[in-house]
């Protein structure tokens, strides 16, 4: 974004040291952050904020994007400190705004000094764990700034500075002005580009370049990790990637930014996130991601739906979440274009770019479909109100989840976006998909980052001029109410079917090696850990109707001790009879043992061909630029 002009503007030279000449403000807020306790999960920040005398409200950053809910980082906001002209300077915390500071700048002061300490040991960009080892860190601006408070964010300059650890390295979108050992100050940037570009940064670092020299903008993967060994990304995954980066291209037929960065971070020690920027994607997933093929599967689409927001989320934004300040409430009524069509961007970039195979996609698209058509929440909760609801539903574990709804605008809004292309294929007889929609209503003018706010009415305009249909009222019909069935449409225009059988699904085995946990939810109707704590059970399941709930322990299947190889001999073998399934089960202390009548076997989710229907699905993977 733009940085405004200020009044007072000097030019720095910095042609010997190499550097183009950049403009800095004198009512720039400079900003130097000591990342050399990051492995204690604790980051020491210094503004010097340009002052007037008087009274004066700072505030930290509340509502942060791609969070879509007030979870700056508050409580972790430690050691604050202010001064000026060497003497400290009283404060006060707003009485009802917590996020607010007061205090009274004295005569004839120009600027304050204020010292904080951010503790990031509970959570990163919304990951819910620590932000740091002890040898990598992840570095989201928000969490150690203050800033005036009632002005927008693009209309505050920011001179910011980061001191390493010794012998780290870092990637970031911002431009490096200068350096000097581990010490290095980057190019002014408004408050908006700053919280928009985060920092990685670690002992074990990798760069890759993803474009050709000459490729204007550059794309540049930065990989920390916490050994050199998780770095070790395959030729296969680099060509994939390199071909993302032209998927995108042509899928979109615009960028808006003048560089970008994929910011991954390979760590099991480091709270797991993705967080999408204009130019950068700040992305966390577990340390054996690029050496084990099921973690590889799990992550396929991660870097992929992160890329896709730079178009679909930061430069085509949603008009409630286009706010004018970190302060200022979002309405998050269309996270289902936001996030959910990202989803569906992101699952299909990932098979176009080679990241996942044809059958792959199939098998994720086969279990997002079977977990929402067997959401039990679904009868009472109309998915806009998951949108709606994400300031609450973030915050909750996975206790009745299923009953309560989660943020089911991702997959939910996977499955209609799904459908809408198949009717666009139907309608124009394959002349026409949702890449038109996407290069109409997200493509425009290449350049630097910009915000294009849209309405829903926005929306269905521009797929009107795709094809011709009743968008309006099908789009209000699938996110305003309620249903006992997913909204499987564009999986059965297109030529399959949802079934269920004994084998196992490919990403589900992987998801419940990775988690050890085991998913009975198409047949018994929960879900459980190895050590037998029921995560969830699904209302209205066999499960529910004998009375267990989730918290409850699992111990015995029919007399044997529980692992999920005798549960699942205990399905098969139920089939063709009369006998329950009894399970004893531990609630608070107290044991009881459940008889569940079941007897239709283990029961796992698959796509299959309809025959004589045309093959759309396949059609839709085809790579644009083959």
């Amino acid at each position: 974004m733009r940085s405004p002009r200020f009044a007072g503007c000097w030019l720095v030279a910095l042609s010997a040291l190499g550097f183009a000449s950049l403009r800095v403000c004198a009512q720039s807020i400079r900003l130097h952050v000591d990342l050399t306790d990051a492995p204690r999960n604790l980051y020491h920040a210094k503004l010097n904020i340009p002052a007037k005398p008087g009274p004066m409200t700072l505030v930290f950053p509340k509502w942060i994007p791609g969070n879509h809910r007030p979870s700056g980082p508050i409580a972790g906001l430690t050691g604050i400190r202010m001064e000026a002209a060497g003497k400290p300077l009283l404060w006060q915390r707003d009485a009802i705004d917590m996020y607010a500071f007061h205090v009274t700048v004295p005569e004839p002061v120009q600027a304050i000094n204020v010292s904080v300490d951010a503790i990031t040991s509970s959570d990163s960009a919304g990951g819910g764990g620590p932000a740091a080892s002890s040898d990598l860190l992840d570095l989201n601006w928000n969490a150690v700034v203050l800033y005036p408070q009632g002005v927008d964010s693009d209309a505050v300059e920011f001179v910011p500075s980061v001191k390493l650890p010794a012998g780290w390295k870092f990637g970031t979108a911002l431009v490096p002005a200068r350096a000097s050992g581990d010490e290095v100050e980057f190019a002014p940037v408004s408050l908006t580009t700053l919280v928009d570009s985060p920092l990685i940064a670690g002992l074990h670092y990798r760069r890759i370049d993803l474009s050709a020299a000459a490729d204007k903008p550059s794309h540049v993967m930065d990989l920390v990790a916490d050994s050199e060994t998780d770095l070790a990304m395959t030729p296969e995954d680099v060509t994939a990637y390199r071909k993302l980066v032209a998927e995108t291209g042509a899928l979109f037929g615009a960028r808006h930014y003048r560089q970008y960065h994929f910011l991954y971070t390979l760590s099991d020690q480091v709270g797991g996130h993705g967080l999408e920027h204009h130019e950068s994607n700040d992305s966390a997933a577990a340390e054996r991601t690029l050496l084990d093929p099921d973690v590889r599967l799990l992550y396929a689409s991660l870097l992929p739906h992160e890329f896709a927001h730079s178009w679909n989320g930061k430069y085509r934004r949603p008009a409630g979440l286009a706010t004018r300040n970190y302060q200022e409430p979002m309405i998050g009524d269309l996270l289902w274009v936001y996030e959910g069509l990202t989803d569906y961007l992101g699952d299909l970039l990932a098979e176009r770019s080679g990241l996942m195979s044809a059958e792959q996609y199939r098998e994720s698209l086969a279990l997002t479909a079977a977990s929402l058509d067997h959401r039990s929440g679904r009868t009472w909760r109309p998915l806009e109100d998951t949108a709606r609801s994400v300031q609450i539903l973030r915050l909750m574990g996975p206790q009745w989840s299923n009953w309560r709804r989660g943020l089911d605008y991702y997959p939910e809004g996977e499955l209609i976006w799904l459908e809408v292309d198949s009717i666009i294929r139907q309608q124009t007889h394959g002349q026409h998909s949702l890449d038109d929609f996407c290069r109409r209503f997200e493509g425009g003018q290449s350049g630097p980052p910009r915000v294009m706010s849209y309405t829903f009415d926005d929306v269905v305009h521009a797929l009107n001029e795709v094809a011709t249909y009743d968008w309006s009222s099908l789009l209000r019909e699938r996110v305003g109410s309620t249903s006992s069935r997913a909204p499987l449409g564009g999986i059965e225009r297109d030529g399959w079917k949802l079934v269920y059988n004994d084998q196992p699904n490919a990403f589900a085995k992987a998801l419940d090696k990775i988690t050890k946990s085991a998913d009975f939810s198409y047949s018994l109707g929960f879900t459980v850990e190895e050590d037998g704590k029921m995560n969830d059970v699904i209302v209205g399941s066999p499960a529910y109707q004998s009375g267990i709930g989730p918290g409850m322990k699992l111990i015995a299947v029919n007399g044997r001790k529980w692992t999920p190889p005798v549960l699942r001999a205990a399905l098969k073998a139920a089939q063709g009879t009369v006998a329950p399934i009894e399970l004893l089960v531990e609630n608070a202390q107290f044991f009881q043992t459940y008889s569940i009548s079941y007897h239709e076997g283990e029961k796992n989710p698959h796509l299959e061909r309809v025959s004589g229907q045309p093959d759309l699905l396949t059609t839709l993977l085809t790579s644009l630029t083959k």
